[in-house]
């Protein structure tokens, strides 16, 4: 039986809850049910094409319709479709990942604990900084984190994570946990700031140091944080900021977490985040590009200096069923491979990423965009109801839901956080994707002006 757009909508309606969704707007519109996607294209139930400028969910890194982790996971299923990890028991494929991605990320990391997304990789960061302190006979609970961050939508992850919005509902929190501000420069400015944007990096890196003193540094665990905040409507800081924040950490001793489930894999142009600012972290969060959304995976590299002291007499008592799915773990390898092989992050690094940053600084031209910001693959355009003082909208006009809504309908994907437009396209997007995706965006930031002045 073929099943409509109606009816699978309607069966949507009545069985599936969505994440982050107002289900009340959903069951009044509808979902868009999309059926099948090839390069940096997806397509619906209707046959209608888009240009997905999100990589579906920040993941899809190698582009849609590689055929060759397809067969990899069904080798697979077929060899040993699962086996846990616990017990003192590992898989080839988890074991083979492991050193791959040793092999991959910065030199101090060497051992990889997996699991199936960036949220329960996010919990296992304040399991293992805890941990590594108890074990040094010290009783540091304290992670602190930075305001407007995402670091996942768990109990623990979504503490860790600043928004606002997510704390307001399910509470109480963990806790152990502090936020301090976000390296939000344009923000800065739109507020009537007048520090440079070097000034602001160091104050608000600084504002690290600050919440350590108050809290007590021999409390502070560890402070985690994303090399770019992606959800929080990629926040790039200044060059000057990630220095001063491994200053810090460092003189205090506390661990240093960097949140690569966004960054990594060729995000920003290089491997990951750490790569393209020099950070030098203790625990790295992976997940997204690792599997390229194929399969649900997450790794949390551990550098030898946490990983010394797991070495020790004791049961580190956490895991999860699915740490280490040899078919995830084999989908994950074989995404490496394709990475590594094809020279996939050097080659988009060296050829389109310079047309999409020009394309993107043409889309900053617009009369509601105020600012224009990309490094490597993942950029923003900020909507504004003045351009020549950068002014805000009202909350109440919902420029950016508006604009999305009409990217979706001009066959364009592109995501709001708030009033800021974001976009992190598949590395593998080709010069004529670039140039679909300037004149669609172009197209959508003239209708969203003409509907928001209506």
């Amino acid at each position: 039986m073929t099943l409509t757009t109606e009816k699978l909508r309607a069966l949507d309606r009545a069985h599936h809850l969505h994440p982050f969704t107002n289900h009340h707007r959903l069951r009044e519109g509808g979902a868009r049910i999309i059926t099948g996607a090839e390069g940096v294209h997806v397509r619906d139930s209707d046959g209608k094409r888009y240009l997905d400028m999100m990589s579906g969910l920040w993941c899809v890194n190698i582009g849609y319709g590689r055929a060759e982790l397809a067969r990899a996971a069904a080798a697979q299923m077929e060899e040993l479709p699962y086996y846990n990890s616990f017990f003192q028991t590992a898989q080839l494929p988890a074991v083979q990942l492991a050193e791959a991605l040793a092999e991959v990320t910065p030199p101090q990391y060497n051992r990889a604990f997996f699991g199936t997304s960036g949220s329960d990789a996010n919990d296992t960061i304040v399991r293992l900084a805890r941990y590594y302190w108890q074990a040094q006979g010290e009783k540091r609970e304290f992670i602190i984190s930075r305001r407007n961050a995402y670091h996942g939508s768990t109990v623990a992850a979504s503490s860790l994570g600043g928004m606002a919005a997510m704390h307001a509902q399910g509470g109480p929190l963990i806790p152990g946990v502090a936020h301090i501000a976000q390296p939000y420069y344009f923000a800065h400015r739109q507020s009537g700031g007048e520090l440079s944007e070097e000034e602001f990096a160091l104050q608000t890196a600084r504002a690290l140091e600050e919440k350590i003193l108050e809290l007590g540094a021999g409390r502070v665990a560890a402070f985690i944080a994303e090399p770019i905040q992606g959800a929080g409507g990629v926040v790039i800081p200044h060059r000057a900021y990630w220095p001063e924040i491994q200053r810090i950490c460092k003189k205090h001793g506390i661990l240093l977490a960097v949140d690569e489930v966004i960054c990594g894999f060729g995000r920003t142009g290089e491997w990951f985040g750490s790569d393209a600012f020099a950070i030098e972290g203790d625990l790295m969060t992976l997940a997204k590009g690792l599997s390229s959304g194929y399969q649900p995976l997450s790794a949390v590299m551990v550098s030898d200096r946490v990983a010394a002291a797991l070495d020790r007499d004791d049961e580190f008592s956490h895991g999860y069923t699915y740490s280490g799915h040899p078919v995830a773990c084999a989908v994950a390898l074989e995404n490496i491979r394709i990475l590594r092989d094809e020279r996939i992050i050097e080659t988009a690094r060296g050829g389109v990423m310079a047309h999409l940053h020009a394309g993107l600084q043409t889309l900053a031209e617009h009369p509601l965009v105020g600012e224009a910001r990309i490094t490597g693959f993942i950029g923003a355009l900020e909507l504004v109801a003045d351009k020549s003082g950068n002014r805000a909208f009202e909350k109440s006009a919902q420029a950016g839901v508006r604009c999305r809504d009409i990217c979706f309908d001009n066959g364009l994907v592109m995501r709001a956080v708030g009033d800021t437009m974001v976009l992190a396209p598949p590395l593998v997007i080709r010069r004529e994707d670039v140039e679909e995706f300037v004149e669609k965006a172009g197209r959508s930031l003239d209708e969203t002006q003409k509907a928001l002045s209506g």
